[in-house]
This record gives structure tokens, C-alpha cells and sequence, in this order.
């Protein structure tokens, strides 16, 4: 799975350091979520799943980047969990 991080104007150090934490904190999250919706039609390793992480929203978007068939099957269910009332900072 692959992130593109998406930063409101200039993005310090100190940012940075906050989007590689919280990518530790959101893969193992993103993985339960689509080894439930998917692992019988993934390969298992879902390096074809891409996400936009919008660190100014505190929001991750499944990228229309991943394939089709899997982003229109996940995309509702995708928000409601990973986006539930809490926000980035708080994922666990």
C-alpha cells in the first residue's frame, strides 16, 4: 500500500516526523480492514491500494489510484471505518 501525503502549505520537520508516525499507526488499521473486505480476492500483500492522507482534514481517502473494481466495492465502508467521528491523531 502506498501514501501520498497531502500537507496545507509548507510542511516542517516537525510534520514530517508526524506523517511517518502515523503511518506506523494506519497500516496495521488499513491492513485488518481490507484482510475483512478482501483477502479472498487480494493477493495478500495489497500493494496496489493507495491512500490520500489529508493531514490538514485529518481524513485518509482510499485513492482512485487503486484499481477500480476494489476502490467501488470498499469506498463507503472504507470512509465509515478508518474515518469514524475521531480524527488521524487518535488512531490506534
Amino acid at each position: 500500500m502506498k501514501f501520498n501525503w497531502i500537507f496545507s502549505n509548507n510542511a516542517d520537520k516537525n510534520l514530517q516526523k508526524q506523517s511517518v508516525e502515523l503511518e506506523y499507526r494506519l497500516r496495521p488499521k488499513i491492513t485488518k480492514f481490507l484482510m475483512e473486505h478482501l483477502e479472498q480476492e487480494c493477493c495478500g500483500d495489497f500493494s496496489c491500494f493507495y491512500f490520500d492522507v489529508d493531514m490538514k482534514t485529518q481524513r485518509v481517502l482510499l485513492s482512485e489510484k487503486t484499481p477500480k473494481n476494489f476502490f467501488d466495492k470498499i469506498k463507503n465502508e472504507f470512509d465509515i471505518q478508518i474515518n469514524r467521528p475521531q480524527n488521524l491523531s487518535s488512531v490506534s
